[in-house]
C-alpha cells in the first residue's frame, strides 16, 4: 500500500493508530478485535473501526482511512476492494507468543520515568517524535488507574532500544529530569532495590526484636530486684503435706504469693510477698522456736545470692507458663489448674489463688523477615474502549485505542 504521495500528519497519526490496534503488541491481548476477526476471515468493517475512540478522534472519514493505510510503507494492512474493510496481511501473521519472543520482547524494550502524572498519551508520543521506531507506549498506572509517570516502550530492535537509550533529547520533559532505561536494566535495578528493602526490614526486625527482648531482661531483673529476700526453702518429711499446711503455717506472719510443691515430694520453696525471714521467725515465735509441719520436721532456709536469683527466674517462669496455660482454655480465671490452684504447684493465698507478679515475655530465636509481598501485578494499559464496542468483550491493551 505504499505510495510516493506526500504523507500528511493526519494521514500518519490514521496509519499508525490503525497499525497499532492490528500490531504484534495489541492485537493478541484485544479480545473484541479478535472476535471480530473471526467473523469475516480476519476482515474488520470500517464502521467498526470509527468507534475505537482513539482513531474516532483522529477521523471518522472513510476515505480519509482508506488514503492514509495506501501511503503506509509497513504492508501491514491489506484494503478490500470496496474499500468498506481492512484486514491483517496474511503475509505477517502473528509471532508465536513463547518464551523466545517474550525473551525479544524484552530485550528491545525502554523503561522512562519522570513524566507528570497529568500528562497525556498524545504529549508523550510528540516527545518522542523522531527519537525511534517505536512499536509500542505503555503508560504505567496503579490501583486507581492513575498515570505514575513512567512508561515502557517498545522499539522495533534490540539495537535500536540500545541506540534510543542513549539519545541525547530524552535527558529532560518539561524541565523534570528523566530517568531512561533498558528494561532489562530497569529490572535488575529494582531486584537490587527489593533486596535491599527485605534486608532492611529483616535487620529492622531483628533490632526490634533484641530491643524487645532487653525491656523483657530489664523488666524480669526489676521484678527479682522486687523480690530479692522473699523465698524460703523447705525439706523434710513431706509425704502427707499439702500446700493449704503451709497457708495455715504461715498465716498472720508473712503473705503468701506463690508456693513451688507437689504433693508427696521432699523439698519446695516458698515466695512471700515480703521479707520470708520475718514471716519465718514470727512462724516459729509462735511455735516455741522449732516450727514444724504435721508434727513432722522441716529444714527451713532463706535463700540468698545466686542461688535465690536463679529459684526467683524460675518461678516467675513458671509463674507465666501457667497464666499462658489458663489463657489458652479460653481465659479460665486463676485458681484452677494451673501453677496458682489446688491441683498443681501454686498455692493458696488467704483462701484464694493467683499470679499477682509481673509478666514475663520470651520471644522465639527466629530473626523477624519482613516480605515486600509483591501485589498481583497486570499492566494498567492506556486503553479506551470504542464508543460502542460492547464493554465486557474489550480487552486491554498495551495502549489500546490510546496509541
Amino acid at each position: 500500500m505504499a505510495g510516493t504521495q506526500e504523507v500528511t500528519s493526519l494521514e500518519k497519526k490514521v496509519a499508525e493508530q490503525i497499525e497499532y490496534y492490528f500490531g504484534d503488541h495489541n492485537l493478541p491481548r484485544d479480545k473484541f478485535l479478535k472476535e471480530q476477526l473471526q467473523l469475516d476471515d480476519g476482515w474488520v468493517a470500517l464502521e467498526t473501526m470509527i468507534k475505537f475512540n482513539r482513531l474516532k478522534c483522529l477521523t471518522t472519514d472513510f476515505n480519509v482511512i482508506i488514503d492514509s493505510l495506501k501511503k503506509s510503507k509497513t504492508g501491514l494492512l491489506e484494503i478490500s476492494e470496496d474499500k468498506t474493510k481492512i484486514r491483517r496481511s496474511p503475509l505477517k501473521p502473528l509471532p508465536e507468543f513463547n518464551d523466545e519472543y517474550k525473551d525479544a520482547l524484552k530485550h528491545k524494550s525502554v523503561y522512562i520515568k519522570g513524566f507528570p502524572t497529568e500528562t497525556t498519551l498524545d504529549e508523550i508520543q510528540e516527545w518522542l517524535s523522531g527519537k525511534g521506531k517505536i512499536e509500542s507506549i505503555q503508560m504505567r498506572r496503579n490501583l486507581q488507574k492513575n498515570f505514575k509517570g513512567s512508561i515502557f516502550l517498545v522499539l522495533d530492535s534490540e539495537e535500536s532500544a540500545k541506540q534510543f537509550v542513549s539519545h541525547p533529547d530524552l535527558k529532560s520533559f518539561k524541565d523534570n529530569e528523566m530517568i531512561v532505561l533498558l528494561k532489562d536494566a530497569y529490572l535488575a535495578k529494582k531486584i537490587e532495590e527489593r533486596k535491599q528493602v527485605r534486608a532492611e526490614a529483616k535487620a529492622k526486625a531483628k533490632h526490634e526484636k533484641e530491643e524487645k527482648q532487653k525491656r523483657a531482661e530489664d523488666e524480669e531483673m526489676r521484678s527479682l530486684d522486687e523480690q530479692m529476700g522473699c523465698l524460703l526453702r523447705f525439706a523434710g518429711d513431706l509425704e502427707q503435706t499439702s500446700r493449704e499446711d503451709f497457708h495455715q503455717l504461715f498465716a498472720g506472719h508473712g503473705q503468701i504469693k506463690w508456693i513451688d510443691f507437689v504433693r508427696g515430694a521432699k523439698e519446695g520453696t516458698i515466695l512471700f510477698k515480703s521479707n520470708a525471714r520475718e514471716a519465718l521467725d514470727k512462724a516459729k515465735a509462735e511455735n516455741g522456736g522449732d516450727l514444724k509441719i504435721n508434727g513432722k520436721d522441716v529444714k527451713w532456709e532463706v535463700l540468698e545470692g545466686e542461688v535465690e536469683k536463679e529459684t526467683l527466674k524460675k518461678i516467675i517462669e513458671d509463674q507465666q507458663d501457667s497464666l499462658n496455660k489458663r489463657k489458652g482454655r479460653g481465659g479460665r480465671k486463676p485458681g484452677g489448674r494451673g501453677r496458682g490452684g489446688r491441683r498443681d504447684r501454686g498455692g493458696r493465698d488467704q483462701g484464694k489463688v493467683q499470679y499477682q507478679g509481673k509478666k514475663t515475655t520470651f520471644d522465639s530465636d527466629d530473626d523477624g523477615d519482613e516480605e515486600q509481598l509483591s501485589p498481583k501485578k497486570r499492566a494498567l494499559e492506556e486503553n479506551e474502549k470504542g464508543a460502542g464496542e460492547p464493554t465486557a468483550k474489550q480487552a486491554k491493551t498495551e495502549n489500546g485505542s490510546e496509541k
